[in-house]
């Protein structure tokens, strides 16, 4: 798991985008950054507000620069464009989507409900929250997990979003969703100009 040496809602005042439902109410209150000066103007350049879409787009996933990194490298090699095939790559974890099928309320808990060993791909015990998803793969929760508190909720839908994007197909009712199909950059929910990632990268 990624170290977090600041707390979630400075973080992401910082970034000026919600990391978790809570921080999306201080943000409400308190749209600029934290700190004495928050408010303040402060000078900016191209290299600056292209490392803060980067970092924005990074902790949406909370992966390490390394992981961000071999993400663009996979994304550069592909015919279509650089920005669009990253944001999809980072979709296929199997954090992300058990955050978008609606198993987890924030991408932490996804990650943690993946590394404690609740989660199959397929039938199969999967714990590494990075495992890239191929269509038509199917999630699921493992039967030893699926009477615990959590999961009850998770049933319930207590966790789901008001739609679930359009690429996944989920059955909360049997703990269960699948991956129909690659997303569209337009379908992902996530809040980022991808084109100044791609460009922070090529400097």
């Amino acid at each position: 798991m990624t170290n977090q040496t600041r707390p979630k809602i400075r973080r992401s005042r910082a970034l000026g985008v919600a990391l978790t439902p809570k921080a999306a109410k201080y943000l409400e209150n308190r749209p600029y950054p934290p700190g004495e000066h928050g408010r303040g103007r402060k000078q900016s350049s191209d290299y600056k507000t292209r490392l803060m879409e980067k970092q924005r787009l990074r902790f949406q996933y909370d992966i390490s620069e390394v992981q961000m990194r071999a993400a663009f490298d996979r994304a550069n090699k592909h015919a279509g464009k650089t920005g669009d095939e990253l944001v999809v790559d980072l979709e296929r974890r199997l954090d992300a989507f058990v955050l978008r099928a609606g198993f987890a309320r924030t991408v932490y808990q996804a990650r943690q409900m993946v590394t404690h060993g609740h989660i199959e791909v397929n039938g199969g015990k999967v714990d590494k929250p990075s495992y890239r998803l191929r269509p038509e793969d199917i999630v699921g929760v493992r039967e030893r997990s699926r009477t615990k508190p959590l999961f009850q909720v998770v049933q319930a839908g207590g966790f789901a979003a008001a739609e679930t994007p359009r690429y996944i197909e989920a059955r909360l009712d049997k703990l269960m969703a699948r991956l129909d199909r690659l997303p569209q950059r337009r379908e992902v929910p996530v809040i980022c100009d991808e084109q100044l990632v791609v460009e922070y990268y090529s400097r």
